[in-house]
């Protein structure tokens, strides 16, 4: 444990030691949120999409209709566009910093312009298999929702690179999904599990963060001021907010990282290539 916590760690370093040098990373992920919060708005708002959502899980004996599955699919396939297409911009930017360029948010910008159809063609794969594993999920006993939920996970796992492959090369969704299960398969294994990654130290991060928030609040309640409590408040949310765009600017640097190495880039910068080789941990 303390091991896998250590190499998270060293990790969240590495990647944090590229971000400080490159601090509009950080503009990808913000503006990444506030198109997928207007992805939401528009199918809430005005179309009721999200309630064609929650119709997915079904209510009693009431079958769900075409229109609720068109209506989730399209909310699907927007929001994963959405991000696909901003976590492209990141991780091109980032590629371009690991080779020692000096990307703007332009580059960024233009790499994933240039990829917008590549882009668009894996966003509705992801939601066509996201859509399928749910509609399973919802059908099937415990043991199949099990193996839906394994299914899933390989799924995530085999196309972790996906946006990585987008970002550096001209190819087509599918080519950049079956390149990235290679990669993953040719550099780290057949029997990966998973991945401890930046997630282990940044889960000790958000509890940090979420409890010196909450005993503020409460210090702030205890002398009785509602102008401080919701200052408070206010202060601890964006401190959320903000680690929440570092996480994901952070895991955009490693991702480009990851890939650099799968492809025999072994000398990036800041990145201890022991810590890459053991990014996915073999199964026993």
């Amino acid at each position: 444990m303390f091991d896998r916590f250590s190499r998270s760690w060293g990790l969240v370093k590495a990647s944090a030691s590229v971000l400080m040098k490159d601090q509009s990373l950080l503009i990808f992920p913000f503006i990444s949120g506030l198109a997928a919060l207007a992805v939401v708005a528009c199918f809430a708002l005005p179309l009721g999409g999200l309630s064609a959502l929650d119709g997915l899980s079904g209510d009693e004996g009431k079958a769900v209709s075409m229109a609720q599955y068109v209506g989730a699919f399209l909310f699907y396939l927007s929001q994963y566009f959405v991000i696909f297409f901003f976590n492209t911009a990141l991780v091109g930017a980032a590629m371009l910093r690991l080779d020692g360029g000096m990307p703007t948010v332009g580059d960024g910008l233009r790499i994933a312009a240039s990829k917008i159809f590549p882009i668009l063609g894996y966003a509705f794969i992801a939601a066509t298999v996201g859509m399928l594993l749910r509609a399973i999920q919802e059908r099937v006993g415990f043991i199949g929702q099990l193996v839906v939920g394994l299914l899933g996970v390989g799924w995530t796992l085999a196309t972790y690179l996906v946006v990585p492959v987008l970002a550096a090369r001209d190819v087509g969704p599918f080519e950049a999904v079956k390149e990235s299960a290679e990669l993953l398969k040719s550099t780290w294994g057949e029997s990966v599990i998973g991945q401890a990654g930046l997630g282990l130290a940044f889960s000790l991060i958000y509890l940090g963060v979420m409890l010196c928030g909450m005993l503020l609040v409460v210090l702030a309640a205890v002398v009785h001021s509602v102008p401080l409590v919701v200052m408070t408040i206010i202060v601890a949310v964006g401190a959320m907010l903000m680690t929440t765009l570092v996480h994901a600017a952070l895991s955009g640097i490693y991702a480009a990282a990851l890939y650099r190495y799968a492809t025999g880039n072994q000398g990036t910068q800041g990145f201890d290539s022991q810590a890459l080789e053991n990014a996915f941990q073999p199964a026993g």
